[in-house]
């Protein structure tokens, strides 16, 4: 690859606002520096309003992409456990979780880019065909100017291309893969990545639509506009500070 004449850009995003303090907040504004996006807890899995407002305002001085980042209404669990909620009764708290930080964003003249579901919720959707175009449905009757940010190649990605609804399609350096290209289940052991080699090569293959191996050693070819790097990675500032380096030296932007 002739890395000085290379095109290939990508968009780091950062799951934040997750925490419960001004302190927590200032611990994920030291990510900011290092991304182009992210995408901010709305009291569901995590977060309140004086974190949704600091993410917010933090952002914003690090000229990120905001999105809302709703769940199930479960922080003893942080969103990472299914919920058996009807689909009114789902739809009604993640209306209640985006609302609020649309409300907040006003009140700071910022308007929100996308939408990324959490955690359970996440890989619901994955699993379920009907939930993902339920889902990608109400995105569109509610909040039509937001686009939605999810897997590649998986069940939202096909929801949102049957109602026309804008898709931005994601990948994850710090998390192992399934040869089916969906996320390794947290519960298995090496689900997530922490070794910082591990996360940059991963991070890379995805930006440059490469190969990415699988946690059963298997090659999968995926194409992203989005990698993700959660910010409860223990690791995550040194992470994102050795990708914003390696990105360039290997002839990519980060958008």
């Amino acid at each position: 690859m002739n890395r000085q004449n290379s095109t290939y850009r990508i968009d780091i995003n950062c799951d934040l606002g997750e925490g419960e303090t001004l302190s927590d907040c200032k611990k994920d504004a030291m990510l900011m520096p290092y991304i182009s996006s992210c995408n901010i807890a709305c009291g569901g899995h995590a977060g309140n309003e004086l974190t949704i407002a600091t993410s917010l305002s933090n952002a914003i001085t690090y000229q990120l992409k905001v999105g809302a980042h709703p769940g199930y209404p479960d922080k003893p669990n942080f969103g990472r456990i299914s919920l058996s909620l009807s689909t009114k009764e789902l739809k009604q708290s993640l209306k209640q979780q985006i609302d609020l930080i649309l409300k907040i964003a006003t009140q700071q003249n910022i308007q929100l880019h996308h939408i990324k579901f959490h955690g359970a919720l996440y890989n619901d959707i994955e699993a379920n065909c009907q939930l993902a175009e339920e889902l990608a449905t109400f995105c569109k009757q509610d909040y039509p100017s937001m686009k939605l940010l999810g897997l590649a190649n998986g069940n939202l990605k096909a929801a949102c291309k049957k109602l026309d609804l804008d898709f931005i399609a994601e990948g994850f350096m710090d998390r192992a893969y399934l040869s089916n290209g969906k996320l390794t289940p947290r519960g298995i052991k090496g689900s997530v990545l922490e070794n910082e080699n591990e996360v940059i090569e991963q991070a890379l293959s995805l930006a440059t639509h490469q190969a990415v191996k699988t946690i059963d050693q298997k090659i999968i070819d995926t194409k992203v506009d989005s990698v993700c790097l959660h910010g409860d990675n223990p690791n995550a500032l040194t992470i994102v500070k050795s990708i914003y380096r390696a990105m360039p030296e290997s002839g990519v932007q980060i958008k």
